[in-house]
């Protein structure tokens, strides 16, 4: 079994990774001659497509020269930490992918952490080299510089390097001497990656994925760490608790190339699915049956950020969704948690609302993205930070903010983002960008990207991780403009915004639906102001020169998930349907919520 390698491949979003991981399949031939595919082969969910990152790990197998390459697809970033930590544990070796002109990204830094802190070999690999502007000789330094500061042994500094470009199909030693295919990096793998080391022992795999088909339910995926495991054998299920529970494997397959393959039997060493196990969860442990010993649970970050969940019950609801009960809500989170090992729901003191924790904004808007696009409507509440109390003093997450962001606006950046207690570390050129480090409040993030974006004219690049909890910073200014609401429900009409546009920004259209209480727009003002959207123009039969100029409307401001997600104000909801995204107050009469500010007050 000495002819298996176990490899992730781990990169910043936008890097290459997949590009890479399709060259690979195709090189090694999996495809019949007549078998048509696409692009992005591993990226097959909507929304990875959509936003070009991966979001799920996944596993594909490769045969080259006699062996079996196991390549698994790690997640970019890091409020997908729960997803990296387990992949890794399932490789021997990582290669280490960067763009010849970014160099390590912030959220490399962190998978690259993991998997260094697990002593696996690295493969560093810079692509893109056929770009303009490209710099690979410092890209190398820099990777370099990034594994020391990371703590690599002695061994892992000494890795192999490979320049090449993955759209262009090549991999090579040197990047001014382009070769005509991507094989060099299969060689490397075999080269230079460990094969697995086969302990002595019974049988122990951990299971840190899972699958489900609708055939045959909940699939656990693992790697067999020693021993070995047949189809049909008994094995015994160690679970968190510390309880053992005897069960018998039905299926056994492993993996080969973009599918399954069904086998009698899995050596150690080899990444495998299981199916007929009931009732596990990610994290236990396959042992033997007469002689069970568990393997160390995987530690999971844990969240930074929480939001409120809850039923949708503005004037429009079960218009667009289908599933839409607080029942349907509750199965779907508690589904979610399964597999997303990040996650975690806690319901509150009402039936119709659960507080989910997540490891940051994009986290969340990708569950809440996924259950909009099943046919699900619900409602959150503005992203909370969570605070935590170290020895008596208040404590709150830090995170590390990039920005690159053209010169002459590099100093508006910098502005932003101490107003909202960042401290800047780094400032140098890169290329013809400034480079700009910072050290900033998760809740200094919320909202920061809006207003950096309209400040650079969208031109920043932002990347931000969670580095530490240290003390409070004190407090910071939130949105400064208020909300212009909508005084009654119906159509919205030309006339009426024409006339109210010096009050502030839309983000609505002449003809769309409203209800009372929606938010429809941002006030010029700090204050909240409800208008009357609805006012048609009072018709005459009267006709006079220069009365009737024609309606010019500023075209409105459109949000996307996480944009609104960090827009909404303490007192508001974001209503979310399967066709819509929709801001509203909580309290929709206006009454009621100038009671409830009183109140509060």
């Amino acid at each position: 079994m000495q002819n298996i390698r176990n490899i992730a491949i781990i990169a910043h979003v936008d890097h290459g990774k997949t590009t890479l991981v399709d060259k690979i399949i195709h090189a090694s031939k999996i495809f019949r001659e007549n078998q048509q595919f696409d692009d992005l082969i591993l990226d097959n969910n909507d929304l990875e497509r959509e936003r070009g990152i991966t979001i799920l790990s996944k596993n594909v197998s490769v045969r080259y020269k006699d062996h079996k390459i196991n390549i698994i697809d790690t997640p970019g970033h890091a409020d997908f930490g729960g997803e990296v930590e387990r992949v890794l544990k399932m490789a021997d070796g990582v290669i280490l992918l960067v763009d010849a002109f970014e160099g390590p990204m912030p959220q490399t830094r962190f998978v690259l952490g993991k998997a260094l802190s697990l002593g696996l070999t690295p493969i560093v690999v810079v692509n893109k080299v056929d770009k303009e502007n490209c710099r690979p000789d410092e890209v190398h330094e820099s990777v370099f510089e990034l594994m020391f500061n990371l703590d690599a042994t002695e061994e892992q500094l000494e890795f192999h390097t490979l320049y090449g470009s993955a759209k262009q199909n090549w991999m090579g030693p040197d990047w001014k001497n382009p070769t005509d295919s991507i094989l060099p990096l299969l060689d490397a793998i075999l080269e230079y990656i460990p094969a697995p080391q086969i302990e002595e022992g019974s049988l122990q795999m951990q299971i840190t994925s899972l699958d489900y088909s609708n055939f045959v339910g909940r699939i656990a995926i693992g790697r067999v760490k020693r021993g070995s495991i047949s189809e049909g054998q008994q094995i015994a299920l160690c679970k968190a608790d510390g309880s053992i529970k005897k069960m018998r494997v039905k299926e056994l397959h492993t993996f080969e190339g973009l599918g399954k393959n069904k086998v009698q039997t899995v050596q150690a060493g080899d990444i495998c699915a299981i199916t007929g196990l009931e009732d596990f969860e990610i994290g236990d442990t396959v042992a033997d049956a007469e002689n069970p010993e568990p393997l160390p649970r995987i530690a999971i970050d844990e969240p930074t950020m929480n939001m409120l969940f809850t039923i949708n019950n503005s004037p429009f609801f079960g218009k667009e969704g289908k599933f839409v009960t607080s029942r349907h809500l509750r199965d779907r989170l508690m589904k979610e948690m399964e597999k997303n090992l990040a996650l975690r729901v806690e319901p509150t003191d009402s039936e119709d609302r659960f507080l989910v924790y997540g490891r940051g904004i994009l986290h969340l808007s990708v569950l809440i993205e996924t259950m909009r696009r099943e046919g699900y409507e619900l409602q959150v509440g503005q992203p909370q930070v969570i605070f935590k109390e170290i020895d008596g003093v208040k404590h709150e997450p830090i995170e590390t903010l990039v920005v690159d962001v053209p010169q002459e606006t590099a100093g508006k950046v910098i502005e932003l983002a101490t107003q909202r207690k960042g401290e800047l570390l780094i400032m140098e050129p890169k290329g013809d960008l400034q480079h700009l480090e910072f050290k900033i409040p998760s809740r200094g993030l919320i909202g920061l990207r809006n207003n950096v974006l309209t400040a650079t004219q969208g031109e920043a690049i932002m990347n931000h991780r969670f580095t530490a909890y240290e003390p409070f910073k004190g407090p910071i200014p939130g949105r400064i403009n208020g909300s212009l609401i909508s005084m009654e429900g119906g159509q919205c009409t030309a006339y009426a915004i024409d006339k109210l546009q010096d009050r502030g920004i839309f983000f609505i259209e002449p003809g769309d639906e409203l209800y009372t209480g929606q938010v429809i727009g941002e006030h010029s003002r700090d204050n909240d102001l409800v208008v009357n959207v609805q006012k048609g123009k009072k018709l005459t039969n009267m006709r006079a020169s220069g009365s009737d100029d024609n309606v010019r409307i500023a075209p409105p401001k459109r949000f996307s998930l996480e944009e609104s997600m960090e827009y909404i104000q303490k007192d508001e909801y974001l209503e979310i349907t399967p066709k819509s995204i929709r801001m509203r107050k909580i309290y929709l009469d206006e009454n009621e919520r100038n009671r409830m500010a009183k109140k509060e007050a």
